[in-house]
């Protein structure tokens, strides 16, 4: 069961969760949080790996802790017969089954896509891999920094002359779980409509290049491969990050007669009638100058000043904030941006939260971050099936 669930969007929907670390179970704990009934299948004595990475709090790992609310526990080896038996019972009652092994380790279990569609046509089946289920690549191992160098996201991220830079969260894998829950949904309400499950194959590289939307778009328009420009717009400015008095903080100008009004605001009426500034293109072409102008007069007052002054006549700006700093702003606690979960013995830990909870209508976290195999005695009683020892207990 997933407690309180009901009224929320996939109320009645069961997700089995064969995922480990970031990418999978993204998607699944999305899922969970919409209202699917969610169970993880871990392996036994270990669990998801990510139960193994840091940092930890009393005892748990805070890695898991942040994307496994929601969910029930299991664990079973694929390998062992009685297991086995668990598993597709499970598959039974199951929507939707979410894996990411490697491509082909499915198969190897026999639980490959034709296997489980002709036993369960109605079960959708989603993938999340590294490379995908084709291509050349499809069986090579990754994680979120080898699909950021490869797909050319590192390549536009940091600043020239810096050398490749990593983004600073795992967006190869965050992008790919989110993905993958457009994908799950969109094979659900197929499935409404001609009774069958489909394959989703989400691929951790195909999904950085579909974020690449601006520069495969640049390469093909100028010529020119895109690098590096650290904080800047390609092709809007102002829009960087400036220094005040007392802090960082940015102007975000998109047209033609938001930079007139800066220029307005911040008694510089000269840039605005500069040819080198006509135009995004031309401030685009002479941003260093321009953003020297500006910085120029920017840090004679204190931050909140240019903010107030900014923000109050329609010109985008806003502070530059820390992690510590976020988790205490207003707009994000006002928003129940942030979420109260346990650790193993009963401590609260404060987790990102769910974008759409102003929406949902209901508390986010229904069920805590389950200990591993927590939820056994009472999925083996729904199922009907006689409680198999656990594998560490087995001869």
């Amino acid at each position: 069961m997933n407690e309180q669930a009901t009224g929320l969007p996939l109320q009645g929907l069961t997700v089995i969760d064969l995922t480990r670390v970031l990418a999978g179970p993204m998607c699944t704990q999305m899922l969970a949080d919409l209202g699917a009934r969610v169970i993880k299948v871990e392996q036994p004595g270990t669990g998801d790996d990510a139960r193994g990475i840091g940092p930890f709090v009393d005892g748990g790992s805070a890695y898991f802790l942040s994307v496994n609310r929601n969910k029930e526990s299991i664990a079973l080896d694929l390998k062992q017969p009685q297991d086995r038996e668990v598993f597709e019972r499970l598959l039974q009652g199951a929507d939707v089954l979410v894996e990411n092994f490697r491509p082909g380790t499915m198969d190897k279990l026999g639980y490959g896509w034709e296997t489980l569609h002709a036993r369960h046509p109605r079960l959708v089946m989603t993938s999340v891999s590294g490379f995908g289920q084709t291509g050349p690549y499809s069986g090579f191992p990754a994680y979120d920094m080898v699909v950021q160098a490869m797909s050319g996201m590192m390549s536009v991220t940091g600043h020239p002359d810096a050398g490749p830079c990593r983004v600073g969260v795992s967006i190869g894998d965050l992008g790919a779980g989110l993905y993958a829950v457009i994908g799950t949904q969109a094979a659900l309400m197929r499935r409404s409509r001609t009774g069958q499950g489909e394959r989703v194959d989400v691929s951790m590289l195909d999904c950085q290049v579909a974020l690449l939307e601006n520069p495969v778009a640049r390469l093909g328009a100028l010529g020119s491969v895109p690098g590096p420009i650290g904080t800047r717009h390609p092709s809007m400015a102002p829009f960087d990050v400036f220094a005040a008095q007392d802090g960082w903080f940015v102007i975000a100008v998109g047209s033609d007669a938001l930079f007139r009004k800066l220029c307005g605001l911040l008694q510089l009426p000269e840039l605005a009638e500069d040819a080198r500034f006509a135009g995004n293109a031309q401030r685009c072409e002479h941003q260093a100058e321009l953003k020297a102008a500006l910085q120029a007069r920017l840090r004679d007052s204190p931050r909140a000043h240019w903010l107030g002054l900014l923000t109050d006549n329609g010109i985008p700006a806003g502070e530059y904030n820390s992690v510590a700093d976020i988790v205490e702003h207003p707009q994000v606690r006002e928003r129940g941006m942030l979420a109260q979960v346990q650790t193993p013995s009963g401590q609260t830990l404060r987790v990102a939260g769910n974008p759409l909870q102003a929406s949902l209508g209901q508390p986010l976290v229904r069920r805590q971050p389950p200990a591993l195999d927590a939820d056994r005695e009472r999925i083996l009683r729904e199922l009907s099936v006689a409680p198999p020892s656990p594998i560490h207990e087995r001869a």
